[in-house]
């Protein structure tokens, strides 16, 4: 029988901060803000309700002109678990929600599909939290420390489903064989987020500067679906262009 939820809620965590692209959920694109696109891929990915998690009252502004939905958390919080914890305890202090699918908010081109196969590793019961990964092709990702490897046992191989033993910026693992560029989407059961945000952080966390080893070292279990394509990140105005290249006013209508 699937454990799978039954009733998850995305969450797009979001704030201003940002050294490289200031105001970055606010850069436009194609005269709507990026976090307004986030919010309508997660949209057309139709798994349940999505909710933005605003560290500033402009990104709340902007995705209620926009249709969206959003709410305020404390602008000082450590992480995107943290804020998307907070979001989570006033929009739903009883629980009806099962699951949690975190959205990164600079994500603007990402597909529904993408999105929706986070899902997948939460079949098995014994699966606290499910990510993504994408096999890597290009040889300069294999040893690039700013490409996190997910160094998966792929037990599921037809399903395309395997579990995570680690992570790290490292070239891992060593010899023939695939190696997997991790993307930070995460989707965790209700009680896995909160005891992840409950947890002091790890030293391999501190020492990869990585979150998720937090989890491992806490003996909760990670499952990777593998994907297709990477989505495009924006962290700087070169990936801004790309992006504005990328979605079009036509691609850009939010799915309902």
């Amino acid at each position: 029988m699937s454990s799978r939820p039954q009733r998850p809620l995305v969450l797009i965590p979001a704030r201003l901060a940002s050294t490289r692209l200031p105001n970055k959920p606010l850069a436009d694109i194609h005269g709507a803000p990026m976090i307004v696109h986030v919010w309508r891929r997660a949209m057309e990915a139709e798994l349940g309700p999505v909710v933005v998690a605003a560290g500033e009252q402009a990104i709340v502004d902007a995705v209620v002109a926009a249709g969206g939905r959003a709410v305020l958390t404390p602008s000082d919080l450590p992480s995107g678990s943290d804020r998307i914890w907070s979001a989570l305890t006033r929009i739903d202090p009883d629980g009806r929600h099962d699951a949690i699918v975190n959205v990164q908010g600079d994500l603007p081109t990402i597909a529904r599909e993408t999105i929706r196969a986070s899902l997948l590793p939460l079949d098995d019961g014994r699966v606290d939290i499910a990510t993504l990964a994408v096999e890597i092709v290009r040889a300069e990702e294999h040893v690039n420390p700013n490409v996190v490897k997910a160094v998966v046992s792929m037990r599921d191989p037809a399903r395309r489903v395997g579990r995570a033993l680690y992570f790290t910026r490292a070239t891992a693992p060593t010899g023939d064989g695939p190696r997997y560029h991790h993307i930070g989407l995460y989707t965790y059961r209700r009680a896995a987020l909160e005891r992840f945000v409950n947890l002091p952080p790890s030293p391999l966390e501190r020492q990869e500067r990585l979150e998720q080893l937090r989890a491992l070292e806490a003996d909760m279990r990670i499952d990777v679906a593998i994907v297709d394509a990477v989505p495009l990140g924006v962290d700087t105005p070169d990936d801004l262009a790309r992006a504005r290249t990328l979605l079009t006013p036509v691609t850009s209508k939010p799915g309902r």
